[in-house]
């Protein structure tokens, strides 16, 4: 079943080019690291199709992999709708975490009513090398709330994002991944094969640039 919703979901991010592979003229990300691929989540969001998919993926997600859970928290701000959809299918209350607390009215950092003790999923939509979800279920603990995990759109399985999750005890569960994406993309003309390879690499090791050149889609 994972594995299914793993593949409609990389054909759905691929078909409406929420997901961009370029090679030979890569991204840069805030953090400085250059990267042959840019997925941009909140495409998914003007395309009802695979936003039907992914939601109903992120509802299932939660019911199967954390039954216990009394609210979401989106993450600021691409995780927001994704939340509200998913815990509108769910009949649960719904909240978002900053990046950081506001400097005026109440100065909160979590908007929404969380009550201490209350179990909570963390909606992501992405992950790479997983700071930005980990400071956002650190401010959920701060508050008092039992974080059972996080369930993110895609993944880039990064060896330093694995490893930074792991250390915070965070246990995320991913609709799709680099290896799906990338394996449809190359089953499917988007990309070919040595294209393949170069986003292994990138993956592998981000500060090794040897894999930058050749074709895109």
């Amino acid at each position: 079943m994972q594995d299914t919703i793993k593949r409609q979901v990389a054909e759905g991010l691929l078909s409406i080019r929420a997901v961009f592979l370029r090679p030979e003229e890569p991204f840069t990300w805030a953090s400085g690291i250059k990267s042959p691929i840019y997925c941009d989540n909140r495409l998914i969001l003007t395309a009802p199709g695979i936003r039907d998919t992914v939601e109903a993926a992120i509802a299932e997600t939660v019911k199967r992999e954390y039954p216990a859970a009394e609210v979401l928290m989106g993450t600021a701000t691409a995780g927001i709708a994704h939340a509200a959809i998913a815990a509108h299918m769910l009949r649960l209350p719904m909240g978002y975490v900053r990046s950081g607390a506001k400097d005026h009215g109440r100065k909160n950092q979590i908007e929404g009513r969380l009550e201490p003790g209350q179990k909570v999923v963390v909606v992501e939509d992405l992950i790479s090398t997983g700071g930005s979800v980990i400071d956002a279920v650190e401010a959920l603990r701060a508050a008092g709330a039992e974080v059972l995990g996080v369930v993110s759109i895609f993944t880039y399985g990064m060896k330093k994002g694995l490893e930074r999750l792991d250390a915070a005890k965070v246990r995320n569960v991913s609709l799709t991944d680099l290896d799906t994406v990338a394996s449809v993309a190359a089953e499917q003309g988007y990309i070919q094969s040595g294209d393949v390879e170069k986003l292994m690499a990138f993956r592998a090791d981000p500060s090794d640039e040897s894999w930058i050149g050749g074709s895109a889609i």
